[in-house]
């Protein structure tokens, strides 16, 4: 049973079956429904709303829309960037190296040229021992993207959340009910959202450390797993203790949120409960009184979902 089950958009479900074509659902398990009403207040700007979509195969269905804003809620954002090579971790946030979370500080700015083995490396001004930080709104967006100008490599990138327009909000197509595939799909095609958190918060598939790597930049993620992208806003490519959490009497792991197919995310194994838990290709498992579920990858693995065993809603972008 989910805790603090108060059931207040469940007559929003039942109302909307009459509309619902009739659908080899996946199982009996928990699904979008029944957690909808466990978002935190002010994580969605309205209340899910039922909207007829299209999934990857085709299929014509019901599907629960979440509007999100910039900014999840439940936790501060930041920092990313330390301003100085004398700067200890609370100055800066977090990076992924050879399957280790470590801290972005001073020491770790510092030490680049030796942690990657290429002496180009150079993040910092020797003299002053200031860190080269994209601080402006110019610079963010010349720095994240997918091909980073030249004059802008060798940097930590950070961007604020106050370049993100005021009331920008983004929309999370779900179905109300989970599909099976007849096959696991492909990996989630980057730039398109593995799922979203009882936070509001976009989950997000790997982030694309070779690239970045390869432009001499670093784009620290702070202690939540997450940095801002000028257009999406706030996002999240790993899992951390930041989330909200929804305990349920058949696991010890919670539910954090939601994946875009309408199957239930639980939070990362822990290290000894991974080796004795088989999941499938999609890090996904079915456990007596939840059904089908996935757990999101560790935090190391720069990875929340490989992929989704579920449908989700069409897109052009997705395989």
């Amino acid at each position: 049973m989910l805790k603090n089950n108060a059931g207040k958009f469940f007559a929003i479900f039942t109302a909307s079956l009459t509309m619902a074509p009739q659908i080899a659902y996946a199982d009996e398990g928990i699904h979008t429904h029944q957690l909808i009403e466990h978002f935190l207040p002010d994580a969605l700007t309205q209340e899910p709303t039922i909207v007829d979509c299209t999934l990857s195969n085709g299929l014509e269905t019901k599907c629960f829309a979440f509007t999100i804003n910039a900014q999840p809620v439940g936790f501060e954002i930041g920092p990313w960037c330390p301003r100085s090579i004398e700067d200890g971790p609370d100055k800066g946030g977090i990076w992924i190296k050879d399957g280790e979370v470590v801290d972005v500080d001073g020491k770790f700015i510092q030490s680049l040229p030796e942690i990657y083995n290429d002496s180009n490396w150079q993040l910092y001004h020797e003299q002053t021992g200031k860190v080269r930080v994209t601080d402006t709104q110019v610079a963010c967006e010349a720095a994240a993207r997918p091909d980073v100008a030249e004059e802008y490599q060798n940097y930590c990138v950070e961007c604020s959340i106050s370049y993100i327009p005021e009331g920008q909000t983004s929309t999370l197509i779900i179905p109300m009910e989970p599909v099976k595939r007849d096959n696991f799909e492909p990996r989630i095609a980057r730039g398109l959202p593995a799922g979203i958190s009882f936070n509001g918060l976009r989950l997000d598939q790997s982030a694309p450390v070779d690239a970045i790597l390869s432009a001499y930049t670093i784009a620290a993620f702070d202690d939540c797993g997450g940095h801002v992208n000028p257009h999406v806003g706030y996002h999240t490519h790993i899992i951390t203790d930041c989330q909200a959490k929804v305990e349920h009497d058949a696991s010890e792991a919670s539910i954090i949120g939601i994946a875009m197919d309408g199957y239930p995310i639980l939070e990362p194994l822990t290290e000894a409960e991974a080796k004795v838990t088989e999941l499938d290709e999609c890090n996904g498992r079915v456990t007596e009184g939840i059904g089908y579920h996935y757990h999101a990858g560790a935090p190391a693995s720069n990875q929340i979902l490989p992929c989704h065993s579920g449908l989700t809603v069409k897109s052009e972008r997705r395989p």
